[in-house]
């Protein structure tokens, strides 16, 4: 059998390009797609939680700008354009609860922000964890209450022959209209805040604190430096970018006072004071089916709440810091 002369492979020459396979975009895609297919299938409720519950609802916006009636529908129900809105604007009851929701809120940020600040650093001061995990267990408990059980001891220790008027009245002191004293309303709000959700909201804070490196605090105490100074100058700037998040998402939020607490506080004694714009959309919407203007203020609600987010991550920004996006 004769040798057959073995075939090389042609080598291409040095000026000669090599052929370059081209891959479509919609074929990258899909490769990547299928690649990360169950990572896109644990994303799909979250999605369909706010397609359905945000954005679909969305559609309904339009009963701002139409006198709605419930015969007539959505279609056909005759247009408006900014009426409600101007109505929001020349409509004292509206000024009111407008100043009611800012001052409610502007009360929260003051008093109630800050307070998981103090206490996550004060946990992250403690030594002993069996101590530590105590504390974090009672203070993280109020959180799980709804807010009908938090009304409900408010009221059961505040009302006239509550607990704490029956302890004034053995004291031979006077009882205290704690309920139906609008002097009361908004520093009873704030404090059902803080002990609700003070605890729960430590959780991001002590993250944030497990992250700092132990050793600039051990190069602290080398130079010198006590408790305070330490969390001075090591763990409040370590806990800066997270404050500033969390006060711009609480921004955001500014006429945003929570329909549930609000609603279940109110009485006629303190409505003046105590009427936000989530309870008077309530009012105006559902009970007395001004369904174009309760959607105008709520519309306008969520277009403030929309610029205070954009202004306040702008100037973020602008001062050095990092904002949401």
């Amino acid at each position: 059998m004769e040798n057959q002369p073995v075939q090389t492979p042609a080598v291409p020459k040095l000026n000669e390009k090599l052929p370059v396979r081209k891959i479509s975009l919609a074929a990258k895609a899909k490769r990547s797609f299928m690649r990360q297919r169950y990572l896109y299938l644990l994303l799909l409720p979250g999605l369909l939680y706010f397609l359905i519950y945000k954005y679909i609802p969305m559609l309904g916006l339009v009963l701002a700008f139409k006198d709605y009636n419930p015969f007539q529908g959505i279609v056909e129900s005759p247009w408006v354009g900014f009426a409600h809105f101007e109505k929001i604007f020349s409509n004292s009851d509206v000024l009111q609860v407008i100043w009611n929701t800012l001052s409610l809120s502007f009360l929260q940020i003051v008093f109630a922000f800050p307070v998981p600040i103090i206490l996550a650093i004060m946990l992250n001061e403690v030594r002993s964890q069996t101590f530590k995990r105590i504390v974090q267990s009672v203070i993280y408990l109020p959180h799980f209450l709804s807010w009908v059980v938090v009304v409900g001891i408010t009221v059961i220790f505040l009302r006239s022959e509550g607990l704490i008027n029956s302890m004034l009245m053995a004291a031979g002191l006077d009882s205290v209209p704690f309920l139906t004293n609008p002097a009361f309303f908004q520093p009873l709000i704030v404090l059902q805040v803080i002990w609700k959700e003070a605890g729960w909201g430590t959780i991001i804070f002590l993250a944030a604190l497990s992250g700092i490196n132990p050793q600039l605090y051990e190069a602290a105490i080398m130079d010198g430096a006590g408790r305070l100074k330490q969390i001075w100058y090591i763990t409040l700037p370590a806990l800066k970018s997270t404050i500033l998040i969390l006060l711009i998402l609480r921004l955001g939020n500014v006429l945003d006072s929570g329909f549930e607490q609000i609603f279940l506080m109110l009485n006629p004694f303190n409505m003046d004071v105590g009427n936000v714009l989530d309870t008077f959309v309530y009012f105006k919407g559902i009970q007395q089916a001004d369904y174009g203007f309760a959607t105008a203020v709520g519309l306008f609600k969520g277009v403030v709440g929309l610029i205070l987010v954009v202004t306040a991550n702008k100037l973020a920004k602008r001062f050095g810091q990092e904002g949401l996006y």
